[in-house]
């Protein structure tokens, strides 16, 4: 590696660290902090950075990463049921923008071949900036992220054709209908071919690389299999991000969806932060500069025009203007695709350069606005329709319920995986609150839809423990089977507050000395106790009296299971994770206006084999336990339901497609 590439790479990660976390403490989007490095470093501004083609294609892969792990969370069945909102209000929305936009052109003399292109170009919104705005703000599942969703994967189709047709034009080359057919039947066939192998290959194959296990394999496995679905989809033309959705909604109906979701993460983080940057460096300021009034008038009429219209076509697919407007302010920002369409037409002399040039930058300015009109698009929208209603969000409001929790007694639980979250029914149970603390964000997306207290962030975090009330806890528990973890765990917890019960759940005696020494209240070995329950049976059968079989178990357990440590252990092959194939678990399900079970009672779903145990409905943000089987099912419940992974993908079916 030269020099120079590690001077960039340095003044890149500098740059990115110092602009995200001031974006942070100034309550912005991390987005624009990565949007306004690239647009400062890029080759347009001070030019510490090269806008070369290496740099763009990592920057596309982190947006199939992005896709990937969306496709995690939405099942074949959900697809099924989201079919309107896809396939209506998508096409809707990208005819009417796009025709509206070929029609100012035209009103410029513009040839309505290239502005065609030009308006479907300004119909697409950024796939990337959207789905990531959404996901931070736990608003993906809302009404108007679900549409903002469906029109996205709308627009990733409906950009094989244009981009078909701009490079004809810009080549020179003829376009005819039988393209267009050959086209479609291929874009058919990709899709075939990667539902296929989601279907019949890649739960058998993960069955097997589970089983190694070995992590970097599996990790392995997940890359190959996310770039080979996206690979299949280019070559025919279609986006790699679409064919890395439809992989991971194969994924989706598996056991393994959470590890694989681990296993990707730390590549999409990465990835995404490099594409945000990318879309930077297009952004020319001296143009900005010298056309300033031109590319500002170009901006409101894209934005506000956008608007305007998606807010029309969405009106017809909800009953709601005010979830109308706030999917339109969700999909006003222009779009990667769109900027790659124009890039096409600009060199090919097809749009003037005095009108394409500003059109290009008002497109790359709207994606720098997107995420604050997504941040605040609750607020923009209210302003717009004169209403009043509760200022804050979802994310806010669960955050303010959980500072009200932390507040009053409770129990902290470090950690919100199985352990943790049995540990958290029984407390439920008994009339005990808790608020949870865990780092894996799919875990804890699941479990704030299921109406559970937990919040983002690591429980070694002194200031984190303050937030989360450690000052009024009753007792904290601490549910990582890492002894390491958790020794860091309880020294912050010790030098906050001495006296607090802290008891520490352990896979065995690994570590158990230092966790006495670092002022563990109690440690609770799972081996050691599985044992102690076998022993205690053994001994019943054996008719020896309970009193003394009590005596015993409760010596042992004095001792701090001394008795039991003499024992052979091999710890060359380690789990992947505490997956397994019948291990019973939680999924909360949204129910899409077209879920086939939206007015039917739960009895209905149990009656179509539903084999699982619905454990709570949550509507409007309230939570109801252990519903009755009369309950009647609502557009936009939240069902959490309990079992194998198996049952669950059938329950899911039925819920959404019957």
């Amino acid at each position: 590696m030269s020099a120079h590439i590690l001077t960039q790479i340095l003044v890149l990660l500098l740059a990115s660290v110092l602009v995200v976390a001031v974006a942070r403490r100034l309550g912005l989007p991390p987005i624009l902090g990565y949007l306004t490095v690239g647009l400062l470093l890029g080759p347009l501004a001070f030019g510490l950075l090269p806008a070369g083609p290496a740099t763009r294609a990592l920057a596309e892969i982190g947006v199939v990463f992005l896709l990937f792990t969306l496709g995690l969370d939405f099942s074949w069945p959900r697809m099924l049921a989201m079919r309107r909102e896809v396939f209506g209000l998508g096409l809707g929305q990208v005819l009417l923008v796009g025709l509206a936009g070929a029609g100012v052109l035209r009103l410029l003399h513009v040839a309505w071949a290239p502005a065609l292109v030009a308006g479907g170009a300004v119909a697409m919104s950024s796939t990337a900036i959207v789905l990531q705005q959404l996901t931070e703000q736990a608003e993906l599942n809302r009404t108007h992220g679900r549409l903002a969703f469906a029109v996205l994967l709308f627009q990733d189709l409906a950009v094989v054709p244009l981009l078909a047709l701009a490079t004809a034009m810009a080549t020179g080359d003829a376009f005819s209908g039988a393209s267009m057919v050959r086209l479609a039947i291929e874009g058919l066939l990709a899709l075939v071919v990667v539902l296929a192998i989601g279907r019949w290959l890649l739960r058998p194959l993960f069955y097997e690389i589970a089983h190694s296990r070995l992590r970097e394999l599996f990790t392995l496995t997940v890359l190959l299999v996310v770039l080979s679905c996206a690979w299949i989809t280019q070559q025919v033309g279609l986006s790699m991000a679409l064919g890395a959705f439809l992989a991971g909604m194969m994924l989706a109906e598996s056991e393994y969806r959470h590890q694989v979701e681990s296993a990707v993460r730390p590549f999409r983080e990465l990835l995404l932060g490099l594409f945000f940057i990318s879309v930077g460096m297009l952004l020319d300021l001296r143009l900005l500069y010298g056309q300033f009034l031109l590319v500002t008038a170009l901006v409101a009429l894209l934005v506000l025009g956008k608007s305007l219209l998606v807010t029309l076509v969405t009106r017809l697919h909800v009953g709601s203007t005010f979830k109308a407007l706030r999917a339109s302010l969700v999909l006003a920002g222009g779009g990667e695709f769109g900027v790659a369409l124009l890039t096409i037409l600009v060199p090919s002399g097809l749009l003037d350069g005095r009108l394409s040039q500003p059109l290009l930058a008002a497109m790359v300015v709207s994606m720098v606005l997107s995420p604050l009109l997504i941040r605040y698009n609750r607020r923009i929208a209210r302003l717009v329709l004169g209403e009043k209603g509760p200022p804050d969000s979802a994310l806010e409001r669960e955050s303010a319920a959980a500072n009200a929790l932390a507040r009053r007694e409770h129990v902290v639980l470090c950690g919100f995986g199985r352990v943790g979250q049995n540990i958290a029914r029984v407390l439920e149970s008994q009339g005990f609150e808790y608020l949870a603390v865990d780092l894996d964000p799919a875990r804890i997306r699941l479990a704030r839809h299921a109406g559970d207290n937990v919040v983002f962030g690591d429980s070694a975090d002194e200031e984190l423990l303050r937030q989360v009330g450690l000052d009024t806890a009753s007792a904290v528990i601490i549910t990582f089977a890492d002894p390491a973890v958790s020794v860091g765990i309880a020294h912050a917890v010790r030098r906050l507050r001495a006296n607090v019960p802290l008891l520490v759940r352990t896979q065995d005696d690994v570590g158990l000395a230092e966790l006495m020494a670092a002022g563990v209240t109690e440690v609770v070995p799972e081996t050691f106790e599985a044992s102690l329950m076998l022993v205690s049976q053994v001994l019943m059968l054996l008719h020896v009296p309970v009193e003394k079989v009590l005596r015993t178990v409760g010596e042992i357990r004095a001792s701090r299971y001394t008795t039991l440590r003499h024992i052979f252990r091999h710890d060359g092959a380690r789990v992947i994770d505490e997956t397994h194939a019948f291990r019973e678990e939680l999924r909360s399900i949204v129910l899409p206006p077209g879920a086939w079970s939206v007015g039917r009672r739960l009895e209905e779903v149990l009656a179509r084999g539903a084999d699982v145990s619905f454990t709570a409905v949550r509507r409007q943000g309230i939570t109801g336990r252990q519903p009755e089987a009369g309950t009647e099912l609502r557009e936009g419940d939240i069902v959490v339901i309990y079992g194998t992974p198996e049952a669950l993908e059938h329950a899911e079916a039925v819920l959404l497609a019957g």
